[in-house]
């Protein structure tokens, strides 16, 4: 990695310095279990999600976010948590990022692996892995879904 090409891209990026968007699903299947993909980049299990995109609305972004990495078409349900990413335990991070949580009902698809993802399962909470994409998702944030879909009344949480 240039060190000169990093500052030159900083330095490029004039205005004011907004966080990214980071969307993810909790996708509950009728048994209560939860969809995990696992990441091609890291070998790592995830929550399906990605970046938000510009001129979608963060449940928009989760929508084709699952559906890119599973195969699976969801309904958002809820949010469940807003959480800066830098207070949640994830790795360091140049960039300041939001991750909008949601909780989500499945709908329909044929499971798909993609450029991104090589293998794609349901878990009881009791089987999740322990093998995360620990930049993606972090233990407790799965146990934090788990608990939204078993009660949708909790409120959302934040930080």
């Amino acid at each position: 990695v240039d060190p000169v090409r990093i500052a030159d891209l900083f330095a490029s990026d004039t205005g004011y310095a907004s966080p990214k968007l980071g969307v993810r699903a909790g996708v509950f299947d009728a048994d209560g279990r939860i969809l995990m993909v696992r990441e091609t980049s890291d070998g790592g299990w995830t929550l399906p999600g990605g970046w938000g995109e510009v001129n979608q609305t963060p449940a928009e972004s989760v929508v084709r976010e699952v559906f890119e990495e599973s195969g699976y078409r969801v309904r958002p349900i809820k949010v469940a948590a807003v959480w800066d990413r830098s207070r949640q335990g994830h790795p360091a991070s140049p960039v300041s990022v939001a991750k909008v949580m949601f909780v989500c009902v499945l709908e329909g698809g044929t499971p798909t692996p993609s450029l991104e993802t090589s293998e794609i399962a349901w878990f009881a909470e009791a089987d999740v892995p322990s093998d995360l994409s620990l930049r993606r998702t972090l233990p407790h944030q799965i146990a934090r879904m788990f608990a939204h879909w078993r009660d949708p009344s909790l409120p959302t949480e934040f930080e």
